[in-house]
């Protein structure tokens, strides 16, 4: 899906405001966002290109999200995003340090035996040694944050190094099954207009291991995660409230894609996802197949959303249940992105109730909706 992108994901009004002061910290005289867009074309994605940075366009994440356990069998959950947004207004600009592209991260763990989320997040503007995204290949830095991709397109490792006050993430990577294409061959709708599209691949079942750091204890860890990247131009439909989304990895290797947006009373505006089996080919699902049924809510104590942390998800692959490991998930990005947002570890049940899938709910618009001018 598009986990909370950099910058768009504040209302109109606030994400101006949030501009003008980035701005003012990055020595623009004036931040202007166009209100129009065209629909991106259909084109066959290329790799390794692709899997580098896309600065004309506006938005782009390369997301990270797993669990891993320790010789102990203790379970974390982790995420690490690095965003890119292109800033508009200073494309024009000749000075050397003019900010025309901006990079964004986020880390975090969640403690599931600890019973605690901990998270951190950093933005710096491309260049300087500050920060990068390369054009030929995954290679994305944030000051001492970095993400990097080696090896044949088909057989992808890929390191991460997000060193931080609270916690620290280092962790390969390695791809075990091929790359999966999401909506048709890579272009992805993400609502009624044409122009609300992404390109859009994923790498699911991802071999992970290496080492989680919690307020100075270091864990070995194993576990399995999954790539999304992600990149476009349009923003939200006008209507968007938020979204709900999640990724999954089956035990028996298959991979499950589905994603709602909601209107401001909680219907479905746009939908979509995908099912590929281990082995087998990806199939890619219309908005009229995917629905999500709240089952059961949790009320921030920080922000005081009321989030789903129990759902009902009914597919083309069948009828399942997401529960979250942890209900406390929510993060605070107010000082990167803008945003307060759900983004959790957590199961899927089959129709009798057994546990057949792990992975990642994401939830936006609940703090505050996401809708823009």
């Amino acid at each position: 899906m598009t986990p909370h992108p950099a910058l768009p994901a504040l209302p109109g009004h606030t994400r101006r405001l949030h501009l003008q002061w980035l701005a003012s910290q990055l020595g623009l005289a004036a931040v202007a966002w166009p209100q129009t867009a065209t629909a991106l074309s259909a084109r066959a994605l290329e790799f390794p290109r692709d899997f580098g940075a896309h600065p004309d366009l506006r938005t782009e994440w390369w997301y990270i999200t797993g669990h891993a356990q320790d010789p102990s069998g203790r379970l974390f959950g982790f995420q690490l995003t690095f965003f890119r947004t292109r800033v508009d207004a200073a494309q024009s600009l000749q000075s050397r340090f003019a900010a025309r592209q901006l990079i964004f991260a986020h880390a975090a763990v969640t403690d599931v035996q600890g019973r605690k989320l901990w998270h951190d997040q950093g933005i710096a503007r491309q260049g300087f040694g500050l920060a990068q995204a390369s054009e030929q290949d995954t290679d994305v830095r944030l000051q001492r944050w970095s993400l990097k991709r080696q090896g044949p397109v088909q057989a992808s490792s890929y390191r991460a190094s997000l060193p931080a006050s609270d916690i620290a993430l280092d962790l390969q990577f390695r791809a075990t099954q091929p790359l999966l294409l999401q909506g048709q061959q890579g272009l992805s709708r993400k609502g009624p207009q044409a122009s609300q599209a992404s390109y859009y691949y994923s790498q699911p079942q991802l071999a992970a291991q290496g080492r989680i750091g919690l307020k100075g204890q270091s864990f070995e860890v194993q576990g399995r995660a999954w790539l999304d990247h992600e990149w476009s131009e349009e923003l939200l439909h006008p209507q968007a409230q938020g979204w709900d989304w999640i990724g999954m990895n089956f035990d028996n290797g298959s991979a499950l894609t589905a994603f709602v947006l909601r209107r401001a009373d909680g219907s479905a505006l746009w939908a979509g996802g995908s099912m590929r089996a281990a082995g087998g080919p990806s199939r890619s699902f219309e908005p009229h197949e995917v629905k999500m049924s709240p089952l059961r809510h949790w009320v921030s104590p920080h922000s005081k959303a009321r989030y789903p942390v129990e759902w009902q998800i009914d597919t083309p692959a069948g009828r399942h249940t997401v529960q979250a490991l942890l209900d406390d998930q929510e993060l605070d990005s107010r000082s990167s992105t803008g945003t307060v947002y759900w983004e959790g570890l957590s199961d899927l049940l089959d129709a009798q109730g057994r546990r057949v899938a792990r992975g990642y709910l994401e939830m936006t618009g609940y703090a505050a909706p996401l809708k823009m001018s």
